[in-house]
């Protein structure tokens, strides 16, 4: 009875245990799922921040080109700077050549005022002079007059070759500035193209940081056929996919560790309870072979005793009790009794007489595999004739020698056979005596008298 409440309260258990898995195991496949879809987002999520990493890379390497062309504009900013400067400072020599002339022309002027002084003097000179004199005077005065105006326009023409490179000067001055002028703006346009690709950088740069991705590992997925149209077409995508997906439970990993905890928790208990079951069911094992071979040889011995005292209570005849099943724990037991004289294959065949007898043989057969000292028998001898009732009451003398019988009885074969008597009379009405008799004192007083 306590291993069947063990076993009843170990189902129940085993039964809420078994259901909480069974919640549990639904619990976390939910996780699970809520997992995977996480894990599939993540995917999904890493798969984007890939393809934005390698729009970054074709960021990065479209503003190193274009870090490159301002490079080379600023080389050719510095070119056409050094060709201005040359021009300035060739600017400024013609137009210290130019003063220097002007400063010529004003000598030369200056020369030629003194000269046409002279050239007045001499005139006046001439007029007081004779004519041989003066025309050699003037003659040589006209030379000195023709060197000079060579000089003069020697000194002129050079300043005309001057103006025109001075002219020309300025002209390749103001060529330089027109032809510099896009070049300015262009690098103002790539500077300023520069310092948004360097904000798309740091951009990408803390959203890698904030996603913590392996950088090395990425690379190895970045490939140069990947177009910048269908990045930017997979990031709106991905972008709108990842609206339309809702809220992440972020505590979903919680609940998933949580519930892991829990079932390895019922997971142990349910461990320890089929190890209970395993050692349980071992015992129970042990316990019915050890029940089959009690009951087994009891059953032999039952059936040895009843075979002994069977024809001793029926002066002959046989008896036998028969297993009804293969289960020894689980079968019946017939009673087979043939008194001497009857071919009967059951019990119920006998009379009442014979069942009596033949129950008193089997109560005595189950007896004497541990023997009391003392037994009380309640008016068995009452369905039994006298010839029964004599091999009863020889049957009792037969163990009295280890048992100590008390019967009651009403038939005289039987108080015959004991060795004391108590009886039991009610001369008033509602009131009982005990009578006791000593058999040896009353047979000895009938001897003497």
């Amino acid at each position: 009875m306590k291993l069947a409440e063990v076993q009843e309260r170990f189902n129940q258990r085993s039964t809420q245990i078994h259901s909480d898995l069974v919640e549990i195991a639904e619990q976390e496949q939910e996780q699970q799922t809520a997992r995977t879809e996480s894990e599939a987002k993540f995917e999904e999520l890493d798969i984007a921040l890939a393809e934005m990493q390698e729009t970054h890379e074709d960021g990065q390497t479209a503003f190193l080109e274009k870090e490159q062309q301002l490079n080379d504009a600023r080389s050719r900013l510095r070119d056409l700077e050094l060709a201005a400067q040359e021009a300035s400072f060739a600017e400024k020599t013609h137009r210290v050549k130019m003063e220097e002339l002007k400063r010529s022309i004003a000598t030369a002027l200056e020369q030629s005022s003194q000269l046409f002084a002279n050239m007045q003097q001499g005139q006046l000179e001439l007029e007081s002079m004779d004519e041989q004199t003066a025309h050699a005077g003037l003659q040589t005065l006209l030379e000195k007059r023709s060197d000079q105006e060579r000089v003069l326009a020697d000194a002129r023409h050079e300043l005309d070759q001057l103006t025109q490179k001075l002219r020309h000067a300025e002209e390749s001055k103001m060529q330089v500035e027109r032809s510099l002028q896009p070049q300015r703006d262009r690098i103002v346009e790539l500077q300023l193209k520069e310092q948004a690709a360097r904000l798309n950088q740091e951009q990408f740069e803390e959203q890698l940081r904030n996603f913590e991705v392996d950088e090395a590992a990425l690379e190895d997925k970045l490939h140069d056929d990947l177009k910048p149209s269908y990045l930017q077409g997979e990031v709106t995508r991905l972008s709108n996919a990842i609206a339309a997906l809702g809220a992440v439970n972020l505590a979903a990993l919680d609940e998933l560790a949580q519930a892991t905890e829990r079932k390895t928790f019922l997971d142990a208990q349910y461990a320890d309870l089929t190890e209970a079951i395993t050692t349980l069911q071992d015992a129970i094992h042990k316990i019915d072979i050890e029940t089959r071979d009690l009951l087994q040889d009891t059953f032999n011995r039952v059936n040895h005793h009843f075979a002994e005292l069977f024809p001793i209570l029926f002066g002959g005849g046989q008896a036998k009790l028969i297993m009804t099943g293969d289960e020894i724990l689980d079968s019946g037991v017939q009673v087979m009794a043939q008194p001497p004289g009857k071919k009967n294959a059951t019990i119920h065949l006998l009379s009442g007489g014979e069942k009596a007898l033949t129950a008193t043989a089997l109560v005595f057969s189950m007896f004497q595999l541990n023997p009391a000292p003392f037994c009380l028998l309640d008016e068995v001898d009452a369905p039994l004739d006298d010839s029964n009732t004599e091999r009863f009451c020889n049957m009792v003398k037969r163990m009295s020698s280890n048992t100590q019988f008390l019967f009651i009885s009403h038939n005289k074969i039987a108080m015959e056979m004991a060795q004391q008597l108590i009886g039991v009379t009610m001369q008033e009405q509602g009131v009982s005596r005990i009578v006791a008799v000593d058999m040896e004192s009353a047979a000895s007083l009938v001897g003497e008298g």
